[in-house]
């Protein structure tokens, strides 16, 4: 290990040391972790991506901790340029304000709130707002645009602060960021301690039973230290002083969590969602380590199916790109060995990503007009997850004999 990496020795939700490694993926580098073309042909770190499984509460989580300034304070993704996260954050936050009715100016808090897209439709409905983001230059552009964000990590010591400055929260929300805390508990002791009496805290992770169900494993990366499931998240909350109400399956990124707790003794009762998903996990056998060793297995198939798919083709003298660059792609190419050598380059909306190189890989990201320019064959979706918009919104590409290849969460050729 390096300083900028670290294995701990014990589980993070319950603190148990008897934890059997179950999965072993190709090191990566962080998936995050494109760079500007004067870096390429640099060599970049890569660290271990290997899961490890908890025999006492059956949590399954990385265990080595790649420092959180490397994979945060540049952050390159922000939820405004999906027009599909756009409507779900909608919905979701519409969903959140019909459950606990809070009054205008009740405080809305989101723990990695990247641009402000969700807050954005708190503060639309009435609510104050607050988000708390580590990225510097994505925290500063949603202060800008009115969602006002304190750029750093959510502790203990945030948490005070914004009860000294604003009062308690009625609603806090950590999207996509539950998964990716080191000191968890910490986190949820400042939750709790930030959360009004009748308050909720929402959260939404990539749920474990999808990632088994659709050989997800792409969701596997740095970011991502914990692959949750309900019944060992029921124990963790309830032992730093919150409760789980509900969970929620919802479809983004393929299939995720959605959990709603509240303090302990709070007011809202807790719904059938919690107990039908523990018994969804245990028939599933999710709190069996030999379920995720299986799982390796059906990664290795897809891997065979997809190398010869792409190897035949490029034998064939195809161009193929890619389509997306999210972070889940950066595992897929590299387990896969989908490297230069297959994909010419990729396909981004961000703007962010556009002009930099692929982690480790160093593939160029282009604008969506490169396809046109370019003309490849192929385009493999990346960003599998939006498969159908993605195709929906290259209808141009299709008719003129192009085809998309889609890696997950089975092969298809469209």
């Amino acid at each position: 290990m390096t300083a900028a990496c670290h294995r701990r020795s014990t589980c993070r939700l319950c603190g148990s040391p008897r934890l059997s490694r179950v999965l072993e993926l190709t090191p990566t580098p962080p998936a995050n972790a494109f760079v500007p073309a004067a870096a390429v042909g640099s060599e970049q770190a890569r660290f271990p991506l290997d899961l490890f499984f908890c025999e006492t509460c059956a949590h399954l989580q990385l265990l080595d901790v790649v420092d959180p300034k490397i994979l945060f304070e540049h952050y390159v993704y922000v939820s405004g340029t999906s027009p599909v996260f756009v409507r779900h954050f909608e919905t979701y936050a519409a969903d959140l304000i019909a459950r606990i009715a809070p009054p205008d100016g009740s405080l809305a808090v989101d723990i990695g709130s990247n641009d402000g897209t969700l807050l954005a439709f708190f503060q639309k409905a009435g609510l104050a707002v607050q988000g708390i983001d580590p990225a510097i230059e994505i925290a500063a552009r949603a202060t800008r645009a009115g969602i006002p964000t304190r750029t750093g990590f959510f502790t203990g010591e945030t948490a005070q602060a914004i009860k000294a400055e604003r009062g308690s929260a009625r609603i806090i929300t950590a999207n996509n960021v539950f998964a990716h805390i080191d000191d968890l508990g910490g986190v949820a002791l400042a939750v709790r301690d930030l959360l009004a009496p009748d308050g909720v805290f929402a959260f939404e992770v990539s749920y474990l039973a999808d990632v088994v169900e659709k050989t997800l494993f792409d969701t596997i990366y740095h970011e991502h230290l914990d692959y949750h499931s309900v019944k060992p998240l029921v124990g963790f909350l309830a032992r730093h002083g919150l409760e789980l109400i509900e969970a929620l399956r919802i479809d983004s990124h393929g299939g995720s969590l959605r959990g709603v707790a509240q303090r302990q003794g709070g007011p809202w009762p807790v719904g059938a969602s919690v107990a039908e998903a523990i018994a969804r996990e245990e028939e599933m056998g999710l709190d069996r380590a030999e379920t995720f060793r299986a799982f390796g297995a059906d990664i290795e198939k897809l891997k065979l199916g997809l190398s010869e798919l792409l190897l035949d083709l490029k034998a064939q003298g195809k161009r193929i790109a890619g389509f997306g660059a999210p972070a889940k792609a950066t595992t897929l190419m590299y387990h896969f060995g989908i490297g230069p050598e297959i994909i010419d380059f990729i396909v981004d909306d961000s703007p962010l990503k556009q002009g930099l190189f692929s982690p480790g890989m160093h593939i160029p990201i282009l604008p969506g007009r490169a396809i046109g320019e370019r003309k490849p064959d192929y385009l493999v979706i990346l960003a599998w997850n939006f498969a159908k918009p993605i195709i929906d919104k290259n209808l141009a590409f299709r008719s003129a004999g192009g085809r998309f290849i889609v890696p997950l969460p089975q092969i298809e050729v469209v």
